[in-house]
């Protein structure tokens, strides 16, 4: 079962879960991260990028599911998006449109990784969340809209 936020509750949600990405102090990363995840809460990368797919494929094998699953794993993630796309000041992830129900008692957050100094459109995505009843993700399917 999951917890069912209002609407002020769901802006406030989506604009938490951008927020841990943008977040430069380890120590507060860390601390939003095992406030906003369940313990056993798993992000699944659906759409790796080519260049991954195209490498299991030449190999033989099947796409592997790219998950991350419990608190520690999913701060090493953050980190490492923070590490890749923020840390040189030059973008932020933002909510990009307002957060959506879904079907199944889901959440739709779709965001975007913007030029700091423009506002241009880096690249996006989207997120198929489901929480716990405490309110906490449980479940993150990441859908990668695309990296320009």
């Amino acid at each position: 079962m999951s917890k069912q936020l209002n609407d002020n509750e769901l802006a406030r949600f989506a604009e938490q879960y951008a927020a841990q990405w943008n977040e430069s102090d380890a120590d507060a990363r860390t601390k939003q991260i095992r406030e906003l995840w369940a313990p056993t809460g798993a992000q699944t990368l659906v759409d790796p990028p080519i260049e991954m797919r195209e490498e299991a494929e030449r190999l033989q094998f099947p796409m592997p599911a790219l998950e991350v699953r419990g608190h520690d794993a999913m701060d090493r993630r953050v980190t490492r998006a923070y590490e890749m796309f923020i840390e040189s000041g030059e973008y932020e992830f933002a909510v990009e449109e307002a957060p959506i129900r879904l079907p199944a008692g889901l959440i739709g957050v779709s965001w975007a990784m913007v030029a700091k100094a423009d506002g241009t459109v880096a690249g996006g995505g989207f997120e198929v969340i489901g929480l716990d009843d405490a309110g906490r993700i449980l479940s993150d399917h990441q859908f990668i809209v695309g990296v320009r």
